[in-house]
């Protein structure tokens, strides 16, 4: 069957992708594919369509209003698409284990260790884990929820939780935390994923600890472990901390505030119409009432 009208189907996934980040970059790394093959598909597209989709500043890409109408329509076929296919295939969302896609640090040093909990709690619901961060696919990737911190838009059409606000502050060894009371110089510890932290924290709270070094890390879990060593001092979230300063690992001299950011369950639809990622955010809702630290926002 002929359809002249019908643009180039192998345009419209990165057109897609381009109009709900809003980035090529992104729409890219999503897809797995360079820059410029995003580039050149979105100008084939509108050299198909006679048309400009976007407008292209210096350093931003904004979709016309005509082009996020076509993203719109093509993500409604892709869904009809997806459906189909599950039909065909026997495999049914609904069913079976829960893909779970969650933020590095927080699936290692938070999620993992309550999972016993969710096993009791919910006898019935296998949950797949899986790390990762940023935004979630949920039409092309093979994940049924994500846990993240909203440090990014969320697309439309995409459900979002809020779960638990996010609290920052100084952690270290108890030894450690007592130095740092007295004034003495300490080292602090960086992390690449949010080299900000100690810069966020110093303009919520207007602190300054006096400072002997400065060591970075690759990964956020890393700088926590290193604090957890006696390396150092490294700003953490109190969500990610809890549990060692219950036990007594870490402490919090200057305790916590709130950095304005949270942490909230991404689906693909609202929890309320899949089984599963309703009782998964159930159960969430009952293990974040413990992550708002005890007044006066300060343990040590």
């Amino acid at each position: 069957m002929s359809r002249p009208e019908l643009p180039p189907l192998t345009t419209l996934l990165p057109f897609e992708a381009t109009v709900r980040h809003a980035s090529m970059t992104r729409a890219a790394q999503e897809l797995h594919v360079t820059h410029g093959a995003i580039s050149r598909q979105i100008r084939n597209l509108e050299k198909a369509l006679g048309a400009e989709l976007f407008e292209r500043g210096p350093r931003s890409l904004r979709p016309t209003p005509q082009a996020r109408r076509l993203a719109a329509a093509v993500r409604d076929a892709l869904d009809v698409i997806e459906t189909a296919a599950r039909e065909v295939s026997g495999r049914n969302r609904d069913t079976g284990p829960l893909a779970l896609s969650c933020e590095p640090t927080l699936l290692m040093r938070w999620l993992i260790p309550r999972l016993p909990e969710l096993a009791a709690a919910h006898p019935g619901l296998t949950v797949h884990l899986s790390a990762g961060g940023g935004p979630v696919a949920f039409a092309r990737d093979t994940v049924d929820a994500a846990l993240r911190r909203d440090d990014f838009p969320v697309p439309d059409g995409v459900s979002r939780v809020p779960l638990f606000d996010e609290w920052i502050g100084p952690v270290c060894r108890p030894e450690t935390a007592e130095r740092l009371r007295a004034g003495a110089p300490v080292t602090l510890l960086h992390t690449a994923t949010r080299p900000a932290a100690w810069a966020d924290w110093r303009r919520l709270t207007g602190r300054s600890p006096a400072v002997a070094g400065e060591q970075s890390f690759e990964h956020f879990y890393l700088a926590l472990q290193a604090a957890v060593a006696g390396v150092g001092v490294a700003v953490g979230p109190y969500a990610l901390v809890r549990d060692d300063l219950v036990r007594g690992q870490l402490a919090a001299p200057y305790g916590f505030v709130a950095d304005g950011t949270g942490y909230g369950l991404l689906s693909p639809r609202p929890p309320e119409r899949d089984a599963r990622t309703g009782a998964l955010l159930g159960w969430l809702r009952e293990q974040a009432a413990d992550l708002t630290p005890p007044a006066p926002c300060r343990i040590s």
